[in-house]
C-alpha cells in the first residue's frame, strides 16, 4: 500500500513540475512577457499619471524636544547610570 502511495505522490510531483514548465515555456506566456518588457515605460507612465497629488499639511507638526539643553527643573540628578548598580 505504501509503495502505491509513494508512486502516486511521485507522479503528482512530476506532473506539477511538468505543467509549470509547460506554462512558462508556452508561446503565449513568452509573448506576454516580451510585450510587458518592451512597453514597461509606457505602463509605468500610465500608472504615474493617474496618481493624485496630495497637499502638504505637515508643517510644524513635529517639534524637536531638546531636553538636554534645558535645565533639570525638579533639581534631582538624572539617575540612569545608577540603574545597573545593585542596591
Amino acid at each position: 500500500m505504501s509503495k502505491i502511495l509513494n508512486l502516486l505522490f511521485f507522479l503528482i510531483f512530476i506532473s506539477f513540475f511538468l505543467g509549470t514548465y509547460k506554462f512558462y515555456t508556452s508561446k503565449k506566456n513568452i509573448k506576454f512577457k516580451d510585450y510587458n518588457r518592451t512597453n514597461i515605460d509606457q505602463i509605468i507612465n500610465n500608472k504615474i499619471s493617474n496618481l493624485p497629488i496630495l497637499n502638504n499639511d505637515t508643517n510644524n507638526v513635529i517639534e524637536f524636544n531638546d531636553g538636554f539643553s534645558t535645565k533639570n527643573e525638579n533639581g534631582k540628578p538624572r539617575s540612569f547610570w545608577n540603574l545597573p548598580k545593585t542596591q
